[in-house]
């Protein structure tokens, strides 16, 4: 019998000034970034928790803890990277990535490409299994009054 887990990861950032906007490791054209510790790289940081959900580890605050200085602007890219490799030492491969990223503005689809490039080439994974959307709120909550954004992810791991 094949040893197969699920883990399902979210975060949410508000909308800050002077701040690159970062999402999936690609800076997105954008008049504000987000309110974080580190890079607020809100679907790299759901994506994290998703893998180590899965993997049956502590929360990505656990490794990567916001009152520490270390971790300071941090490019999260590198928390993911780490985190593979905790979830790589556990002795599980990634299967498969599907994610959705909750917003009104900016429009994300010409970025989705290059989104889904970085998060296969971070995970060790072919594209065909990195799915990434953008869908609006309907106006509703904090992400439809524009006043930040959400992401959720859903991960598979074999051994």
């Amino acid at each position: 019998m094949m040893d197969f887990r699920v883990g399902f990861g979210y975060d949410s950032h508000r909308f800050a000034p002077d701040r690159p906007l970062v999402i999936g490791g690609i800076v997105i054209p954008y008049e504000l970034g987000l309110a974080a510790h580190s890079d607020g790289d809100v679907l790299i940081h759901a994506v994290c928790d998703a893998l180590l959900g899965a993997a049956g580890l502590k929360d990505i605050g656990t490794y990567f803890p916001d009152n520490d200085p270390a971790w300071k602007n941090v490019d999260s890219t590198k928390l993911l990277t780490k985190v593979v490799e905790l979830v790589s030492e556990k002795g599980w491969k990634i299967n498969n990535l599907d994610c959705t990223l909750i917003l009104e503005k900016p429009k994300m689809k010409p970025h989705i490409d290059a989104i889904v490039n970085k998060l296969s080439e971070l995970l060790g994974v072919e594209s065909d299994r990195v799915a990434v959307k953008a869908k609006t709120n309907e106006k509703m909550g904090f992400t439809g009054a524009g006043e930040g954004i959400a992401a959720v992810a859903a991960v598979s791991l074999v051994r």
